[in-house]
């Protein structure tokens, strides 16, 4: 079931709506999935009959589990909101693959609907949310399958990433595969900016644009995952609806062509200097000859009429100098000679850590020389928008789930062409035990991370003095 009539109406309507934590002692229920639930709570974005059921097999009293609920919240947020939310939240403790537990937590939702004052009749909604490893995805898929799924209810199944065979135990319009990148501000304006724009829409193709880079920048250990990037090269679907969407992301991975050994630079961390920071195989879970890439950087290839001849050139990695989210577009040099050496304009779509859309520009300097410099066309969200409250990405997939919107959620067929892409890279690696390159710890990467883009892809470096920064916050009026 999909509400209708947008968010507002949606979550004002009076669904009878139980969400199912599962995972609700760990570290990502703690960090993410609670704090996003309190957001939409505050927000009066919840159903007005709602309970949440955290499910683990730590056995925690209720004291201890209230505390790991708000352990993540901010320290603003109002003490009477907080015990408000609590108020709809219980715990219940049971193993992932026994039949009684989840009959038992069978039973407290039967419980709790009836203290929301469920009538003949009314609406219901269930959300199992697998805040889970993937190794129990299937356990806990088939258990509530078994002893929770209720046939008379609507049902939706959540997850980071699910498996086959959970596809096998649920309808595909049942699953939500999250990825919290996909709900990232930035990443939900690229549909927009895309398609809602002559001028982008004009140089959108391999005639103007030379290469494209996403970068994903995470300054800590193993810890953390990445994203996705499809809507960025479809093409314009026949609506907005989710699958309408979906399908067009679908079309264009179908497109890309496998990943070759030679178009990828892998790398692995390794301790500081100063031993200040361990190095990937100082962890004592990781064995000392492991060859797993901390570090990747690949250039990618869409065979369609649309981008054929663009390179793509996607960097991830752990352990690095900043954290960052990026994707940026070099366009090609300029036709004519009028300008010579001119470096290349550049559309820059900042996902993290500050919200921004800017494009590299060449203008002519103030005064009476001719001299060209490099400047910006600058969209800073916090800049523009005064008092910005960009939600978190779970919450805006969370409610997503509630509204029945699967535009942001990776559909089983999209699954199966991002395996097909890296699979065969992937089983190279393993085969030919390819040793990553070393890099430390803070730093920018391996050898060669900076050059790999040019000479793998034509990235043209800007050649004139140019370094941006967004544009600090200003008061009064837009």
């Amino acid at each position: 079931m999909s509400f209708t009539g947008g968010l507002d109406e949606a979550a004002k309507h009076d669904v009878v709506t139980t969400i199912v934590v599962f995972g609700a002692s760990g570290d990502l229920a703690k960090k993410k999935t609670f704090p996003a639930l309190f957001h939409l709570f505050q927000q009066g974005l919840l159903p007005k009959r709602t309970r949440i059921l955290g499910y683990a097999r730590t056995q925690m009293s209720r004291t201890d589990f209230t505390s790991r609920v708000t352990s993540f919240f901010k320290e603003d947020d109002p003490q009477a909101d907080i015990d408000t939310f609590l108020g709809i939240c219980e715990y219940v403790s049971g193993k992932y693959d026994v039949d009684a537990d989840f009959v038992r937590l069978r039973e407290e939702i039967d419980a709790n609907e009836k203290q929301m004052n469920k009538r003949e009749g009314d609406e219901r909604v269930h959300i199992y949310y697998l805040a889970l490893p993937p190794s129990v995805f299937v356990s806990v898929g088939m258990q509530i399958r078994r002893n929770v799924y209720d046939a008379s209810c609507t049902n939706r199944v959540s997850s980071r990433v699910l498996s086959r065979e959970i596809g096998a135990l649920f309808e595909e319009d049942e699953i939500y595969r999250i990825d919290h990148y996909l709900g990232k501000e930035m990443v939900k304006n690229i549909l927009a900016l895309r398609f809602a724009n002559v001028f982008y829409e004009a140089v959108w193709n391999r005639h103007y644009i030379s290469n494209v880079q996403i970068t994903f920048k995470e300054p800590f250990g193993t810890e953390g995952r990445g994203g996705y990037f499809d809507e960025f090269a479809m093409n314009q679907p026949k609506s907005l609806r989710s699958e309408d969407i979906r399908d067009r992301k679908t079309e264009v991975l179908r497109r890309i062509l496998p990943i070759q050994l030679e178009d990828t630079l892998l790398g692995q961390y390794v301790g500081t200097r100063d031993g200040s920071k361990p190095g990937y195989k100082d962890d004592a879970t990781v064995p000392k000859d492991s060859i797993t890439p901390t570090f990747a950087q690949c250039v990618l290839h869409v065979d369609n009429d649309r981008w054929r001849g663009v390179p793509w050139v996607i960097k991830a990695g752990k352990a690095l100098d900043e954290a960052k989210m990026v994707i940026r577009i070099q366009f090609k040099d300029m036709p004519n000679a009028l300008f010579p050496s001119l470096a290349r304009n550049e559309l820059v779509l900042q996902v993290s850590p500050k919200e921004s859309v800017y494009i590299k520009t060449i203008v002519k300097e103030p005064g009476l020389s001719t001299n060209l410099a490099m400047s910006e066309l600058d969209l800073s969200y916090h800049k523009r928008y005064q008092d910005l409250k960009i939600p978190d990405a779970y919450a805006t997939l969370i409610l997503d789930v509630l509204n029945g919107d699967h535009s942001n959620f990776v559909r089983s067929d999209e699954l199966d062409e991002a395996w097909r892409i890296f699979t065969p890279l992937l089983h190279t690696i393993e085969k030919e035990r390819v040793v990553p390159l070393p890099y430390e710890y803070g730093s920018r990467g391996p050898k060669g991370v900076d050059e790999f883009p040019i000479e793998r892809a034509g990235y043209k470096m800007t050649g004139i003095e140019y370094h941006w920064q967004p544009k600090q916050a200003t008061q009064g009026k837009l």
